[in-house]
C-alpha cells in the first residue's frame, strides 16, 4: 500500500453518492498497480503521484467522475480505452463514468497504469504546444483597486503574465456586479499578501 491522504477520504466522503463507489475503486485499484503511489490534492482533486511525478487522478463532478493520466497522449492504447485530445478535459482519460461499469476490467486498468509507471520511469514527457497568450488589458475597476493600494499594485506588476492573467479573467468574468466586488476584494487582498490566485494548491 502506498501513502494514503485523510483529504482524498474528505474528498470521497464530500462526493455524490453515485461517485463514491468510483472513486473508492479507482483508489484501490491504482495502490494495487503501483504500491509506491502517494496521494495528494491538487487543483481541488485526488492526485496520485510515482516517485515524485504525477502518475494519474481523479475527480467526481455533479453528474459523472473522471480518471486521467498524466502522460495520456503518450500511453500505448492496445484495448481503445483512452480518449486522446485534451488532457485537461473534465472527461479524464477514460471518458464520463457514471458506475462502476464504465470502467475498464480492472486487470486491463492496471496494466495502462504500470504502463504509464513505465513512462515516468523512463523520463518520459508531455508533448505540449506552447501557447503564447497574450497579456489581457486591465479593466478600469481593477486597475483603480490597484491604484488606491500601492502595495498590492506593486505586488501584482511581479507577477508573471500568466499570474496577472489570472486574476483579471476571474474578477472580469463575474456576471453580477455584486459577485464582481466581492471577487475584486479578495483579489486585491490576496495579492497585497503576495498570492497567487490559485496559492491554495501550489
Amino acid at each position: 500500500m502506498g501513502i494514503l491522504n485523510a483529504k482524498v477520504d474528505e474528498y470521497i466522503a464530500a462526493s455524490e453518492n453515485f461517485a463514491k463507489p468510483i472513486l473508492e475503486t479507482i483508489r484501490e485499484i491504482v495502490h494495487q498497480a503501483c504500491p509506491k503511489v502517494e496521494e495528494k490534492i491538487k487543483w481541488s482533486f485526488p492526485h496520485f503521484d510515482y516517485n515524485g511525478k504525477m502518475l494519474c487522478h481523479m475527480a467526481a463532478f455533479k453528474n459523472h467522475c473522471a480518471f486521467g493520466f498524466w502522460l495520456n497522449n503518450r500511453l500505448d492504447d492496445p484495448d481503445n480505452i483512452l480518449q486522446k485530445g485534451n488532457e485537461k478535459s473534465a472527461m479524464g482519460s477514460l471518458g464520463k463514468i457514471q458506475s462502476i461499469k464504465d470502467l475498464p476490467n480492472k486487470k486491463i486498468l492496471i496494466k495502462y497504469i504500470r504502463q504509464a509507471m513505465n513512462l515516468s520511469d523512463e523520463g518520459v514527457k508531455l508533448n505540449r504546444k506552447k501557447v503564447i497568450k497574450s497579456e489581457l488589458a486591465i479593466p478600469d475597476f481593477f486597475a483603480k483597486a490597484l491604484t488606491e493600494n500601492q502595495k498590492a499594485k506593486s505586488i501584482f506588476e511581479t507577477f508573471s503574465k500568466s499570474h496577472r492573467n489570472e486574476y483579471i479573467h476571474w474578477v472580469a468574468e463575474a456576471k453580477m456586479e455584486s459577485t464582481r466586488i466581492k471577487r475584486l476584494e479578495k483579489a486585491i487582498k490576496q495579492i497585497e499578501e503576495g498570492k497567487k490566485i490559485n496559492w491554495k494548491y501550489e
